[in-house]
């Protein structure tokens, strides 16, 4: 903008490779001329795919901001962006994740063509009394779950925002176009966001995260005093590794209950270590579930008579050095990157917001915990299947040599017995379920949008895991 020698009223355009450029030189009389419409308007340059071109966005600039300008510096550029790529990962969720933060993906999506505009010489244009108003041709529409809204780049952030920006999403000439208005020059865009979780969900949730948590860490640390002052000499596998389990649970409840608290406080440190030990305990409890499903699978599919030595020990080494590891290296990059600390969430219904000590990069939460978590739900689901298969079938083994050399008549569902063996089978199932974690499984069920019986089966089941544990 600075080299090209624009004459007034006579516009340059550059086409790049991944943007197009259009330079204007405004004058006094071209101000002039429409000072009786307030406001003088212009086309973001085409971008050269045709199909491109019926989505290019029309902006309207006040003449009562341009003329604040000095003529010889009137130089306006509209800069119209090929691909969105440089802007979706910016695009990321940041809304309240049911209790441990596992979310709705793909939370915005930029519905329009990204256009910018510049004034020459870094100059900028903020708090205008009269906006600039921008028309966004959009290839999508709202639903009852979603809707479009004007955004623009914060670049000191590098995030978008809504603030100063106005959205109608008025039907214009039988087509859907998004007017934005906004008192500020930066890079604009119009995105569909999915509907986050209104304030009285957001309250229900929250109160039953709370109290779930609550009555886990109680009976998991019961469970362990029980254990330290019950525990025999003979080496009980199944039971050592399950008070780990519950150890780790413990951890993890308690480490929620101070999340909000550890905002509060000083010095910034406290809220870092909140959430690093949160994330340390989220991923402890990752592994151990994991490590409960190998042990039943040598318990109930392999014939468990072999001894293992130091069996214990290299449960423990993978079920709480691994996490370290991972959390160790994370807090050590903390000067270069910081991946712990203070995160705000925002209703839906609402501008409060709440802060929590918890992960503050969504690329490496969700990067991180989601493939952490996909692989061990991936592996405990087969074993849950076939270690449920196999009680099932010892089940039925045991009625029916129980009833050899008796001769009964066929029973039938109502059969006290009969009812009463299978209820035994869907308990233990249950139980099974609980315990290696596969109620976390529910998360993938509401990826992508707000459904709250998912949300609510999510929160019940995992805040209570501690309980149904025990």
């Amino acid at each position: 903008m600075g080299t090209t020698q624009v004459k007034a009223g006579s516009p340059t355009i550059y086409d790049l490779k991944y943007l197009s450029l259009l330079v204007v030189n405004i004058s006094d009389s071209n101000l002039s001329s429409v000072e009786s419409n307030l406001s003088i308007q212009m086309e973001a340059p085409k971008l050269l795919p045709p199909q491109n071109r019926s989505f290019v966005p029309t902006v309207q600039l006040p003449v009562d901001a341009l003329r604040t300008i000095p003529e010889e510096k009137r130089i306006i550029g509209l800069v119209s962006y090929m691909h969105h790529s440089q802007f979706k990962c910016l695009a990321c969720p940041s809304l309240y994740n049911s209790q441990y933060s596992f979310g709705q993906l793909n939370q915005e999506e930029i519905s329009s063509m990204v256009i910018r505009i510049e004034l020459l010489g870094e100059r900028h244009l903020y708090n205008l009394n009269t906006p600039i108003k921008m028309n966004f041709p959009t290839q999508t529409t709202g639903t009852n779950t979603s809707k479009l809204l004007c955004h623009y780049l914060d670049e000191h952030d590098w995030d978008w925002r809504t603030d100063g920006c106005e959205t109608d999403n008025s039907t214009h000439n039988d087509q859907n176009d998004i007017i934005c208005s906004c008192n500020h020059t930066t890079p604009f865009a119009v995105l569909l966001i999915r509907e986050p979780i209104g304030k009285i969900h957001w309250e229900i949730l929250s109160y039953i995260s709370y109290i779930g948590c609550g009555l886990s860490a109680f009976f998991t640390a019961l469970s362990m005093v029980i254990y330290v002052f019950h525990r025999n000499c003979t080496k009980d596998y199944s039971t050592s590794i399950h008070i780990s389990l519950s150890g780790a649970l413990l951890l993890l409840n308690t480490t929620f209950l101070l999340t909000e608290w550890g905002t509060q406080v000083k010095p910034g440190w406290i809220c870092i270590f909140v959430a690093a030990l949160m994330h340390y305990s989220l991923l402890c409890c990752f592994t151990w579930m994991a490590i409960e499903a190998l042990h039943l699978y040598l318990l109930f599919l392999k014939v468990f008579n072999t001894l293992y030595r130091h069996y214990l020990l290299k449960l423990s080494l993978a079920g709480w050095g691994i996490p370290g590891l991972i959390v160790s290296v994370f807090l050590g990059v903390n000067d270069y990157k910081q991946f712990y600390g203070v995160t705000s969430m925002t209703m839906a219904d609402t501008n409060q917001t709440t802060s929590i000590c918890w992960i503050t990069d969504n690329a490496f939460f969700y990067s991180l915990n989601l493939v952490y978590f996909t692989i061990i739900f991936i592996f405990n689901s087969a074993i849950f299947v076939a270690v449920a298969s196999s009680i099932c079938k010892m089940r039925r083994a045991l009625e029916t040599n129980s009833n050899l050399g008796v001769k009964t008549g066929e029973k039938s569902w109502k059969d006290p017995e009969r009812c009463s063996s299978f209820c035994k089978s869907g308990l233990t199932v249950l139980g099974l379920t609980c315990l290696m974690g596969t109620t976390w499984g529910l998360a993938f069920l509401g990826s992508g949008y707000v459904n709250y019986p998912i949300l609510y089966l999510f929160c019940i089941l995992n805040s209570l895991q501690g309980l149904q544990s025990t």
